[in-house]
């Protein structure tokens, strides 16, 4: 307040980040199966409460596209009653991890595993809302949603009012995409307002007949969760998609603070303190029944491009929001359904990384893989799944990756052979490192060079053992083994007090692999 400049970009940026707010808050709640106001609900929280809470200056907070996947399979699954208490839990999860200081993990996420969580999350909304944009139901699985669209588009041919639904959504999508072409004086309106407000225009000039958002108020689709709502948390199913939705939204509202602080070079966002802020909004969006809350990269873009420079935009935004839907609750019910799933089916492009797909292919064929089993599994099965199977593939990768071991062999003059071993000597390389000792003279004298290996887990360090053993018993001369410290130190239970010919020797020096012995 005692720098006006200051508080006059704040104002104009919340009301920047209201008007691109509104038509997602709606949007994604007609897009989740649930009444639009429980989205506004959402958005007001986001606005009034975590906007208040330390952790991000400039994040804003509201229903995100990412999570429409997960909200609309758990309201089909157990509900809309049982929602409320999956959003509570999920806030209270989330304020216990930020407690415990487990934000910063979240950063440790594969970039693969998150790319292809968010591809996936896209398709399926893409298939998803292109029904609703048709006025058809939409299939539960995302992979019937994806194999129902050739018999979707045949029946948008042959049906007049399908057909005028999926032009005012394709209208909607290409005023999406032509509008930052417009003179800048127009831009000044957001897209997806200025979109949706064009299909709202035509729709009511022409009359033409297609389903609209249904609005029944505030107060009455608030529907805290019940005891038995409250008891049913404990099933497996439920507890799998608290999970779930406490993962997808922690990550997603992290991976959003690191993307927003590299905008802007203001305070920047303590992971652990953000977390707790959106688990205390997610708590109380469960006690009054609506959507889950995640840091949105979009109004978070839209809020530092504005210039905001203060929390104080993300409250107002919030204040516009409750005065709206307060104030003008029938301009919602004059919104063309097919005018949001355009927006969304638009929203979802954006979350498939098209452009990112080439390079990562040029660059890392692993990490390409990973990202596309993570979005064909999430749109065959559902997220969480494929989110598992992601996180499972990536870890796989790192593992194959590190235990990267060269073997060399060579011949000293008296016919001596070393074989020189260095890198990771893991399970996953053994094969490769059994052949080579295999394969050597069985009737010459050999001498292994561990001086290299940086870590030799048990596996490695039996299997050599084994083969040391069994050249022993055929070969003149024990198996010579020289070690590091670090590798001696790996295996400080099995190798014993090295011996050499010439008496004791050092670390690092040489020793043998005998029967009797356990080194």
């Amino acid at each position: 307040m005692r720098r006006p400049r200051v508080l006059r970009q704040d104002v104009l940026a919340s009301l920047v980040v209201f008007l691109v707010a509104l038509p997602l808050c709606v949007g994604v709640a007609v897009a989740s199966g649930v009444p639009a106001e429980l989205g506004l609900i959402t958005g007001i929280i986001g606005g009034l409460v975590v906007g208040f809470l330390p952790g991000s200056t400039l994040q804003v907070s509201g229903p995100a596209a990412g999570l429409t996947v997960l909200v609309f399979e758990a309201v089909q699954e157990f509900g809309l009653g049982m929602l409320g208490a999956i959003v509570l839990l999920t806030g209270v999860l989330q304020v216990v991890l930020g407690l415990l200081r487990c934000g910063r993990w979240f950063r440790a996420m594969s970039v693969s595993v998150v790319e292809g969580m968010l591809a996936g999350i896209g398709l399926v909304l893409i298939f998803g809302q292109l029904y609703t944009m048709a006025g058809a139901p939409q299939p539960r699985s995302g992979l019937d949603k994806l194999l129902g669209v050739p018999g979707l588009v045949i029946d948008v041919l042959s049906d007049p009012t399908m057909l005028t639904g999926a032009a005012i959504g394709f209208g909607t999508m290409a005023v999406l995409v032509l509008w930052p072409t417009v003179p800048a004086r127009l831009r000044v309106v957001p897209a997806p307002l200025a979109a949706v407000g064009l299909a709202t225009a035509v729709t009511a000039v022409f009359h033409l007949d297609v389903a609209h958002v249904t609005v029944r108020g505030l107060l009455e689709v608030v529907q805290p969760p019940g005891g038995d709502d409250l008891a049913a948390l404990g099933g497996f199913a439920v507890l799998g998609t608290v999970v779930a939705f406490t993962l997808i939204a922690s990550a997603e509202s992290l991976f959003s603070a690191a993307a927003i602080d590299r905008m802007h070079t203001g305070p920047r966002t303590h992971y652990d303190k953000e977390l707790v802020a959106q688990g205390v909004g997610n708590s109380l969006c469960g006690l009054l029944g609506a959507l889950p809350m995640t840091a949105v990269i979009v109004r978070s873009s839209a809020n530092v491009r504005a210039g905001a420079r203060t929390p104080l935009s993300r409250i107002l935004h919030g204040a516009w929001l409750l005065l709206f839907t307060a104030l003008l609750p029938v301009a919602i019910g004059l919104v063309p359904l097919a005018a949001l799933a355009g927006v969304l089916v638009h929203a979802g492009w954006k979350l498939v990384p098209v452009r990112q797909i080439g390079p990562l292919l040029r660059r890392s064929r692993g990490e390409a893989l990973v990202l596309g089993a993570t979005a064909v599994a999430i749109v065959t099965t559902n997220l969480f799944e494929g989110v598992v199977l992601g996180v499972v593939l990536a870890v796989a990768k790192s593992a194959w990756d590190t235990s990267h071991i060269q073997v060399g062999v060579r011949e000293l003059t008296g016919g001596r052979m070393v074989v020189t071993l260095s890198g990771n000597a893991t399970f996953l390389r053994l094969p490769r490192v059994l052949e080579t000792l295999e394969a050597l003279p069985k009737d010459r004298p050999i001498e292994l060079d561990l001086t290299g290996v940086s870590h030799l887990d048990l596996a490695c360090q039996t299997a050599l053992e084994g083969w040391a053993l069994r050249h022993n018993e055929v070969g003149g001369e024990p198996v010579r083994l020289t070690v590091a410290d670090v590798a001696r130190t790996a295996a400080t239970d099995r190798v014993a007090e090295p011996q050499g010919e010439d008496g004791p020797v050092g670390p690092g020096g040489p020793s043998e692999f005998t029967e009797g012995s356990r080194g």
